[in-house]
């Protein structure tokens, strides 16, 4: 049994990106009944990044119909669409935990207790002086970890705004960049330059993600190179053996699902490349399953699983709040949700 809710939730304000604006999230609760009992999962694809809504809605209706004909783990390894894989793995998984009453994460194959992660805060490319408070307000609640959007003006402006923000945060908040790919090679080189000197962590996908070469050549200096969308476009072992990051920003929603992204993880992890787990600000399904994911994977940097404030309104109660810059693991039985959402 397969049943498909369609849902869509808005944004408290647009998120503004190099890519472009998001101002909403649509997709499907995927729910399955998998060995007696029923998981959840979430299909919410993202223009630029995974298949359409109405590939991903045909997507689901054809594994549906696969797994009448013959089971879930054929219709699995036979959804090729990104997101519709991750909704229907995500409930096969939420499913499967249930039935051995366990959390997600120890389902996914670890042991340890563990209570919560480490995250930052994402913050859209506004304004230098908009950018400065949204920083400041950020820390003020606790996070010690700041990811800024960047990419969308020069890069003289870009570095002046994160040089605004170091000013006001101090020295001992972490802050990284992302660009959406926005830049060319010259202008990733003198910001790499710059912000060396703002003490910036890493610039996610500097570069557009084909360019596995020119991301290869930024690395070595004081800002480590962060991938991201390259993973549309290249499998983990080619970005690998490219030599083209020092760490790789995995997203369940844009692998096909969280199987798929904790297998990147441990694959990037064992060659000396931080994995870091983060969402499509997806939905609380989402967006729980990418935090069950995260616990899975020992000593995991701060990830970008801080959105549900990104959200005007959701499809449950949250049950994975952020405190003091650290997102709570559920620990009941698969994803550990309230109840089951609904639109």
């Amino acid at each position: 049994m397969l049943e498909l809710e369609a849902f869509s939730v808005e944004l408290t304000s647009p998120l503004e990106t190099a890519a472009g604006t998001i101002d909403h999230r649509e997709g499907f609760l995927v729910t399955v009944e998998y060995d007696g009992r029923q998981g959840v999962g979430e299909a919410t694809p993202l223009p630029g990044w995974t298949e359409s809504r109405s590939e991903c809605r045909t997507a689901l209706s054809r594994a549906a119909e696969i797994a009448e004909e013959l089971d879930w783990g054929i219709a699995l390894a036979k959804t090729d669409q990104p997101a519709a894989r991750h909704g229907l793995a995500l409930a096969l998984a939420d499913a499967r935990a249930r039935a051995v009453e366990e959390p997600l994460y120890r389902y996914f194959g670890d042991d340890r207790f563990v209570p919560s992660v480490p995250v930052n805060a994402t913050i859209g490319d506004k304004p230098s002086a908009e950018t400065v408070e949204s920083a400041a307000a950020a820390v003020d609640e606790g996070f010690d970890c700041l990811k800024i959007k960047v990419g969308a003006r020069s890069v003289d402006e870009d570095v002046e705004r994160l040089q605004a923000v170091r000013e006001r945060v101090g020295d001992g908040v972490e802050l990284r960049a992302d660009a959406n790919g926005a830049w060319s090679v010259e202008q990733a080189d003198h910001a790499f330059d710059a912000l060396a000197d703002v003490g910036v962590s890493y610039v996610e996908q500097p570069l557009p993600a084909a360019n596995l070469e020119g991301h290869a050549r930024l690395r070595g200096g004081a800002v480590d190179v962060a991938l991201d969308e390259s993973l549309t476009e290249y499998a983990v072992a080619e970005i690998l053996a490219a030599s083209a990051t020092d760490v790789l920003v995995v997203k369940p929603m844009v692998v096909g699902g969280p199987d798929r992204a904790r297998e990147i993880a441990l694959t990037a992890r064992e060659a000396g490349v931080d994995p870091v787990v983060s969402t499509t600000v997806d939905a609380v399904v989402g967006r729980t399953g990418a935090v069950h994911l995260a616990a899975s994977l020992p000593d995991v940097r701060a990830s970008g699983l801080a959105t549900a404030s990104l959200l005007a309104d959701d499809l449950s109660a949250d049950p994975a709040p952020v405190t003091d810059g650290a997102i709570e693991v559920p620990q009941g039985k698969g994803l550990g949700l309230p109840d089951r959402p609904t639109e």
